[in-house]
């Protein structure tokens, strides 16, 4: 099986001798690792910005979708826009619960 193969896969020059296709023998660039910030994402969901923590998530899994359909480029774009948007969340979020916090301990009777 394997000797059809390589036998198909052979070629002949003018001079007789065989040698083989090297678009089928060399091996194919690996794809870029995924980055979609899927993690940040979800974890960013949980803070009180939710318009803004939506939007991290949808870039996510555009990002994740981009990758398996092999758009490479598009992937990382999209994975480094999902990056900031879950950070900008996260931090939206810390800030409305110190504010609420505050706002309800300087309310407070004693």
């Amino acid at each position: 099986m394997a000797l059809s193969v390589l036998r198909s896969q052979e070629k002949s020059s003018l001079s007789g001798s065989t040698f083989f296709d090297r678009v089928c023998v060399e091996e194919q660039e690996p794809p870029p690792p995924l980055r979609s910030y899927l993690y940040w994402a979800m974890f960013a969901c949980f803070c009180p910005a939710y318009p803004v923590n939506i939007v991290a998530l949808v870039f996510s899994v555009m990002s994740r979708n981009s990758y398996y359909q092999g758009d490479y480029d598009g992937s990382r774009r999209l994975g480094r826009n999902a990056l900031r948007v879950a950070v900008a969340s996260i931090i939206i979020g810390l800030l409305v619960i110190a504010i609420s916090c505050i706002v309800h301990l300087t309310t407070m009777e004693y």
